[in-house]
């Protein structure tokens, strides 16, 4: 790992998510309705989670609720997104915001399947009940584990215990088909549907925090990719950003380490940016991010910069993808150091 601990930038440039985004099994049912609110409790552990249905008359002891939110018109079109709020912690206490954008395999199989991507295809509570009862295991991570790493993180946990964040889950268009793999800008329409509509329903419907600094982007592949432009995009709305394998090709990391440089000049006089990098031995990503994390360093953007075992595929999203995502997005949106 190359940590910078300050706040600022960091990205990548890289090429189209494609199989290893893709999970197998049937396609699920087609969204509808109109600006839908629809809450459910979600047992801890479970990733087969139904979303759809009534809100439940009362806590059932159950770690966090789910509320789908449903756009039936919005910058993009039809949108659906959830909302993963915990039920823990004092009465009345907010959490901070983390957008969280998935791979290209729920992109092109609609909005349910997208919005329930983390929650449900990277099994994102089951993840959120392990960090809540740890120590944390090789066999959480799915086996790609580096011991040392593993250790700190069992160490911060055992500090710090994990307090939790909303985690806001929208449906991902295929920004990286043969027409928009290229475009660096093809993510801004959904960044402007995340920022201009889909944060102020969160902020009205749910417990969140709205400063900037409490409020995070973040996205595996496909996502990993949006989630640097968007934020990047919008320093003004998003104090953290970050980036897992993000699928960028090595020619856009020197215009995505420039916006990274601007976006952080931006926002200089409200305490910056913090900004990671999260890629692995296997990713076939790296050597994009790596080519990312040089232009950052040569534009004086100060980032962090992780290197992890595993593959660019499900296992890593249900393992060490979504345990580093949460954990650090828990500790930077509350001003706090990583580990």
């Amino acid at each position: 790992m190359t940590p910078r601990p300050t706040r600022r930038a960091l990205l990548g440039g890289a090429l189209a998510c494609s199989a290893s985004c893709k999970r197998e099994g049937a396609s699920e049912r087609a969204p509808g309705g109109d600006a839908a609110r629809v809450t459910t409790a979600a047992p801890a552990g479970s990733s087969d989670l139904e979303v759809a249905g009534p809100p439940p008359e009362a806590d059932d002891g159950s770690p966090f609720a789910v509320t789908e939110l449903g756009f039936a018109t919005s910058a993009i079109g039809p949108e659906k997104a959830l909302a993963i709020v915990p039920r823990w912690g004092e009465a009345g206490a907010r959490f901070p915001v983390l957008v969280a954008l998935h791979g290209r395999g729920e992109a092109v199989r609609g909005l349910d399947v997208g919005a329930r991507g983390w929650l449900h295809d990277y099994d994102l509570a089951h993840t959120i009940a392990r960090l809540r009862e740890p120590p944390l295991t090789r066999e959480d991570l799915k086996g790609f584990a580096d011991e040392t790493r593993l250790a700190r993180i069992n160490a911060s946990l055992a500090g710090r215990p994990f307090r939790g964040v909303i985690v806001v889950c929208p449906w991902v268009p295929d920004l990286v088909n043969d027409k928009d793999r290229t475009d660096l800008d093809a993510p801004l329409p959904f960044g402007h549907f995340v920022v201009d509509e889909l944060l102020p329903r969160v902020w009205a419907e749910t417990p969140a925090l709205r400063d900037r600094h409490a409020t995070g982007i973040d996205g595996v592949s496909l996502g990993g990719r949006a989630s640097l432009v968007v934020g990047l995009a919008h320093p003004d709305r998003f104090g953290v950003v970050g980036a897992l394998q993000p699928a960028i090709q090595e020619a856009e990391a020197g215009p995505l380490a420039a916006r990274a440089a601007r976006a952080e000049r931006a926002v200089e006089g409200a305490d910056g940016l913090r900004i990671r990098l999260v890629t692995s031995d296997q990713d076939y990503f790296r050597g994009a991010v790596m080519a990312m994390h040089r232009a950052l360093l040569a534009e004086h953007v100060e980032h962090e910069h992780l290197v992890i075992p595993g593959p660019h595929d499900y296992a890593f999203n249900r393992g060490p993808g979504g345990i580093e995502m949460l954990v650090w997005h828990d500790r930077v949106l509350r001003g706090e150091p990583p580990l």
